[in-house]
């Protein structure tokens, strides 16, 4: 007969949660995670086969905690500028787990829809408020999505590794003239055109 679980699945995986938040996916041993615990690393395999298990638990519930951070923007005016400062707000005050969502190392290069689908609901959500406040179709929504997630995700990342500190005025600036920007080269068309024309006829 199996041993009874010293703890529960959610009792371990917020332990771990907690761990990474503070010190990065690097400090998820099992031999920290029993520690945090209370215990030796053993309770942990009675639930857990191994903690490539336990790791990607982390991963579910970071994401779970960025999207409940990112959904408090559905109370606020305009709607879609606050996820962009929720997801920046999230990168200060969780950088670790900012890190481990968005800036860890792929295998191969993806392409944006593959990284829009490991979102979350967060995205979708994200359209959809763009199509019902701005009048767009939802193929342009996604596209002004892109182009302003991407500079976000750029904000993010200098604020989550310390290489800059913005106050959030400054981000609520930076973050409204992108998204201004973005919305009048979407509605105008122009967003995908080539800047510089190509020339005829070149001279040799």
């Amino acid at each position: 007969m199996p041993p009874k679980p010293k703890f529960t699945k959610e009792e371990i995986v917020t332990a771990a949660l907690e761990l990474v938040s503070e010190k990065g996916m690097q400090a998820l041993t099992s031999r920290d995670l029993g520690a945090r615990l209370g215990s030796s690393a053993r309770p942990i395999f009675t639930v857990f086969r191994n903690m490539e298990e336990v790791q990607q638990e982390v991963r579910r519930a970071a994401m779970e905690r960025f999207n409940s951070f990112a959904e408090k923007a559905l109370y606020y005016t305009p709607t879609f500028k606050q996820f962009g400062m929720q997801m920046v707000l999230f990168a200060t005050e969780e950088p670790k787990l900012f890190q481990l969502l968005f800036m860890t190392e792929n295998e191969t290069p993806k392409t944006f829809e593959e990284i829009f689908n490991t979102l979350g609901e967060t995205a979708q959500i994200c359209i959809d408020v763009i199509v019902k406040d701005y009048g767009l179709t939802s193929p342009d929504a996604k596209q002004l999505f892109q182009h302003v997630w991407i500079h976000t995700f750029g904000i993010g990342a200098l604020c989550a590794t310390r290489v800059c500190h913005f106050t959030e005025e400054e981000i609520n600036e930076i973050l409204g003239q992108n998204f201004l920007a973005m919305l009048m080269l979407v509605k105008s068309g122009t967003l995908n055109q080539p800047t510089v024309k190509p020339i005829l006829n070149p001279q040799k």
